[in-house]
């Protein structure tokens, strides 16, 4: 009625005429749902290309030092069989990820996405859940070929839970935060590019950080591709990790700037 402020109620919807517009928790989840649909809907292809890169990074990359180094004692095959999800969780989250908003900025479908009425949270955790289901089957293909190959035995414990979640998160959220904060593509395919060529020859991920020049392990020490390794290596095996602690820290702060990060740019927009 004109003149009068209408009521405000502890209901999950407002109801305007015969317009209903639902909010709080219920909204959420439905637009988290309905996200979940239109991204696995749109990333049929990639969900494939997605499985193909995890196994040829991780796998691949067991079976070639394997090549290298021979017959290796089984701690060491212990300790590279279980470096191999790590391996095969990156290109998931910083390299697929960012390629695929790089991939809307060209086909001009990156303006359509951001006005979509869906909180940008629920679209933003529908991304973590989509990549992280496509990552497993490639990490648990990977790790299955590494232990084959050095002829271990490893032990999954439940921390493999929290473990594969923290690091797909942080691999996640940091990739979402450089694709929505660096506007050009080809920058976008460049930086992706030269994290996989680091990662593949001077990250202490298969190879022990202590056979890495000080000024480089400092360096490894901050970023987060040696701790990604730590964590699942403590869940994978026994005695190979110490002050596993330590690396849940640094993983989480990284988590932290990624998304704090992708939040700056929509607030910018918003």
């Amino acid at each position: 009625m004109a003149g009068r402020d209408l009521p405000v109620t502890s209901t999950s919807a407002l109801v305007v005429g015969s317009l209903t517009v639902t909010t709080g928790l219920r909204r959420w989840l439905r637009s988290y749902a309905m996200m979940l649909r239109f991204d696995l809907r749109g990333l049929g292809q990639w969900l494939a290309f997605g499985l193909v890169i995890q196994v040829l990074m991780g796998a691949g990359m067991a079976v070639m030092y394997g090549f290298y180094l021979g017959d290796v004692p089984p701690e060491v095959g212990a300790f590279m069989a279980s470096g191999v999800p790590a391996i095969a969780l990156i290109p998931i989250g910083l390299v697929m990820v960012p390629n695929m908003v790089a991939q809307q900025r060209i086909t001009q479908t990156y303006e359509f996405l951001w006005s979509l009425p869906v909180p940008r949270l629920a679209a933003a955790a529908s991304t973590f859940t989509v990549f992280t289901l496509m990552a497993v089957p490639g990490m648990a293909i990977a790790l299955g070929v590494g232990a084959w190959n050095y002829g271990v035995q490893l032990s999954v414990s439940p921390m493999i839970v929290p473990a594969v979640l923290l690091t797909s998160l942080m691999t996640t959220s940091v990739g979402f935060g450089m694709a929505h904060a660096v506007k050009n593509p080809v920058t976008v395919n460049f930086l992706t590019n030269m994290i996989v060529f680091f990662v593949l020859l001077f990250s202490p991920i298969v190879v022990p950080i202590a056979q890495f020049p000080d000024w480089l392990a400092s360096v490894h020490r901050v970023l987060p591709f040696y701790h990604m390794a730590q964590v699942i290596r403590d869940a994978l095996s026994s005695g190979l990790v110490t002050d596993v602690g330590l690396s849940y820290l640094v993983l989480s702060a990284w988590t932290i700037v990624g998304w704090s990060a992708t939040a700056w740019v929509v607030g910018r927009r918003g």
